[in-house]
């Protein structure tokens, strides 16, 4: 009894002096203050503030801002001194627009931020770029580079180009577009940066006369793994390159004028480690085709709108590319591809994932070929094809077991066809419906109805711009592209605080497949299914 009443008499006292103390202060509220913790010294109560994040390490204080979002971490700058300078030497990707006036901010900006490896340099076609000795400056601060993209700089020269590489040599990366530049700054750069794994040039202007000198291979060439030509007038300058790449994997011609079958018959015996192929709009025959099929590890094969390419090539190389994954065919209403091509792949090619068909004109034959043969076909995309309608609909529900993702464009496809699906492909997760006249609303929402779990998108609009281009700015009629696409978020300018973006990018098909939308619909449309300016400068961090 005398125990109990001294324990409640303690108690008594003790909760008195914490009701005193907390009468008398309050707790401030603060992002570097965890808690108040409150203990007792010389039989009173003290209220001591601890700052746990000042204790974190800078190593850990830095991992936590490269998982913040660009806002976020253009906030967590501002907050003290010391979260400033982390956030600043921890930012590994910086994008700034490079014009004129750049210049006078280069010494300030990359002494906050002295760990960029990845840079950005966009400069908008009305305004005058930065020059080569901006571009120097930028290379003497930032000696371990290993991404440069520059857009629009057309104020750089091949001798402001070459002191760059010189400065830079460990890059890896290069991306260029609308620069005047020529064959001598190219060349300086394959010459001196020899680590270099990827090149992407597009609208290169310096080297618009057909009299100018060879490019590659230099140095670089036995490094480089990705080689992506995009508007090139005279392209086939960089032939030199290819051919010297001799373990290039990646290979990507976009509207590049020119015969292109010639380099591919050299390339035939000289560069066979290549494993991905994207030809757009390029002049390109079944004699090239069966140059491209001496590429036994051909896994990824793109052809857009190449009018000249036909079942002859594609069989050639179905029987000898036999690792074919990835098959994506715009034949442009040509009709030059059909049944027999694709009669070919199912045979052959028994590992393909993924078949994208634009203006191609595949029979119930072929379609029920394909569904047998290659069981692991998960993503199929049927666009502007007159011949596919409900009958071969059915056919893709009851043989494709493995179909995951479905897209359907401008088909004569009805709501029979739907009703096919509701029973059919038993693993399908999405399938997207566009402006196929005979599919109603009430189709559409009977699907969904009936299976649960299917994302169903229709759309019924009618069509439009029919001839864009798979890379053109504008939107494509009959596009489909099911790669991935990077979560990316653009950082507000200096002026307002540099921001940054994380580099998360989805693992599992890296984002849902977005079926026809986007900017061009063989760049965008599946990538929803597949998986801020206005200052100086932004950021990424890496």
């Amino acid at each position: 009894m005398g125990q109990a009443i001294s324990a409640a008499s303690v108690a008594s006292r003790a909760h008195g002096h914490r009701s005193s103390k907390t009468r008398s202060t309050t707790a401030s509220v603060s992002p570097m203050l965890n808690t108040a913790v409150i203990t007792e010294v010389d039989h009173g109560a003290e209220a001591v503030n601890l700052d746990y994040i000042s204790d974190l390490p800078d190593e850990c204080l830095a991992t936590v801002f490269q998982s913040l979002s660009s806002a976020d971490r253009n906030r967590c700058s501002l907050v003290c001194r010391r979260w400033y300078q982390i956030e600043g030497q921890s930012r590994h990707r910086l994008s700034l627009i490079a014009q004129s006036d750049l210049l006078s901010f280069i010494p300030s900006l990359f002494s906050r931020f002295d760990s960029v490896t990845k840079l950005a340099l966009k400069c908008d076609r009305r305004s005058v770029s930065i020059c080569d000795e901006a571009l120097v400056l930028i290379s003497a601060r930032c000696p371990n580079l290993t991404r440069l993209k520059l857009r629009a700089c057309r104020e750089l020269t091949d001798s402001g180009i070459e002191a760059f590489a010189k400065n830079c040599k460990s890059l890896k990366k290069l991306s260029c577009g609308s620069c005047t530049f020529g064959s001598k700054g190219m060349n300086a750069v394959l010459d001196i940066c020899v680590y270099l794994e990827e090149l992407s040039v597009k609208r290169l202007r310096g080297i618009t006369d057909a009299t100018a000198d060879p490019i590659g291979p230099g140095a670089a060439a036995s490094s480089l793994r990705t080689i992506c030509l995009k508007e090139l007038y005279n392209g086939q300058c960089f032939g030199s390159l290819i051919l010297g790449a001799k373990n290039l994997r990646t290979l990507k011609l976009f509207r590049c004028s020119g015969d292109w079958d010639k380099l591919f018959q050299l390339m035939a015996n000289q560069v066979t480690s290549i494993v991905e192929v994207h030809l757009e709009r390029l002049q390109i025959s079944d004699v090239g085709m069966q140059s491209i099929a001496n590429y036994s590890n051909l896994e990824i094969l793109h052809l857009v709108k190449t009018p000249e390419c036909t079942d002859f090539g594609l069989v050639a190389i179905a029987e000898r590319c036999r690792l074919l994954r990835k098959l994506h065919i715009d034949g442009w209403k040509a009709n030059r591809i059909g049944d027999e091509g694709l009669i070919a792949v199912a045979k052959c090619c028994p590992n393909l994932q993924e078949l994208v068909l634009i203006g191609v004109n595949p029979t119930k034959l072929s379609l029920e070929i394909l569904a047998s043969n290659c069981l692991n076909l998960e993503r199929l995309a049927l666009c502007g094809s007159d011949t596919v309608g409900d009958p071969e609909i059915s056919c893709i529900a009851a043989k494709c077991v493995a179909l995951k993702k479905l897209c359907i464009k401008s088909c004569p496809v009805s709501d029979h066809g739907m009703e096919a699906l509701a029973s059919g492909c038993p693993n399908l997760v999405k399938v997207k419906v566009k402006k196929c006249k005979g599919v109603t609303s009430e189709g559409g929402d009977w699907l969904r109805l009936t299976r649960g779990s299917l994302a169903v998108n229709l759309d019924t609009s009618e069509n439009e711009n029919p001839d864009a281009s798979a890379s053109d700015g504008g939107v494509q009629e009959n596009g489909v592209e099911f790669p991935p696409m990077p979560n990316q978020t653009a950082a507000a300018g200096v002026s307002a605080g540099i921001g940054s973006s994380s580099t998360s990018r989805s693992a599992s098909f890296k984002s849902r497949l977005g079926l026809l939308s986007g900017r061009s619909l063989v760049a965008c449309t599946l990538r929803r299914f597949a998986g801020g300016s206005g200052g100086s400068t932004s950021a990424r961090h890496g």
